[in-house]
């Protein structure tokens, strides 16, 4: 898994600048897709993981000290790992799971589990901020298990849930790029094949470039779903509308 030298014949081959944008447009895609995918599997997985480990602790719907404990040592041992050695660590479970241990395939097992780990303790972490009285608002009102995690907890936990899947998501992308090293496509693969092995400078501050604007556009969009979806902002919104409409009349 490691990046060859940078020598050989194609090490001082320069890319004509009207051929780049046909070189990242593609990996451009590649990376869209591989964090798509990796994002739709760490909220669909770290949203209930993180619902269960919080409940499981002292004073959730459901406690079990013992099964909050490996759980919780769990989640926190993917979380520790830096993802390069987590990468290289379960290749035999990846070539497993997907029957390569190359490409976008294989690069979104190892994403997946890093992603979930993390997401998992941003879930955890936002249920945490949600004020006790609902849920117990929630259960003396005769609302079920499920019913009190959907309306009560997690409900009023969605703002801080976007921006830590804004986070997640930017995470992603970094770790998309570092799983370019494995032939997994995308930008980072275009970075290391044609711009550090090639030593082609205007190849790799391309990929910087995009790298930084495709993360600059992830936050941007994160911030409006959360000031969105705060419900003191709306409130403080609707009040600002309100007042300049007196101020037309």
């Amino acid at each position: 898994m490691s990046v060859p030298l940078r020598d050989g014949p194609l090490a001082t081959v320069k890319l004509p600048l009207d051929e780049i944008p046909g070189l990242l447009i593609p990996a451009l895609a590649d990376t869209l897709i591989m964090v798509g995918i990796v994002m739709l599997i760490v909220v669909l997985v770290g949203i209930p993981l993180g619902s269960l480990v919080h409940n499981l602790a002292p004073g959730g719907l459901f406690a079990n000290r013992a099964a909050h404990t490996v759980l919780g040592s769990v989640v926190s041992i993917g979380r520790s790992l830096p993802f390069l050695i987590l990468m290289a660590a379960i290749i035999p479970f990846t070539r497993f799971i997907t029957g390569t241990n190359i490409g976008i395939p294989a690069a979104v097992v190892p994403m997946s589990i890093a992603g979930i780990a993390f997401f998992t303790r941003i879930v955890e972490n936002s249920l945490r901020s949600v004020p006790p009285s609902l849920t117990q608002v929630a259960r003396a009102s005769g609302a079920s298990t499920l019913q009190v995690i959907r309306t009560a907890q997690l409900s009023e936990a969605v703002p801080s849930i976007i921006g830590g899947l804004t986070i997640n998501t930017i995470a992603m992308i970094e770790y998309s790029a570092i799983a370019g090293t494995i032939g997994a496509g995308g930008i980072g693969y275009v970075a290391v094949t044609h711009g550090y092995q090639r030593f082609d400078n205007t190849v790799m501050l391309a990929t910087i470039v995009l790298l930084v604007a495709l993360v600059a556009l992830v936050q941007f969009i994160g911030d409006q779903l959360v000031r969105l979806t705060t419900p003191h902002a709306n409130r403080a919104n609707r009040a600002t509308r309100a007042l300049r409409d007196r101020e037309l009349v």
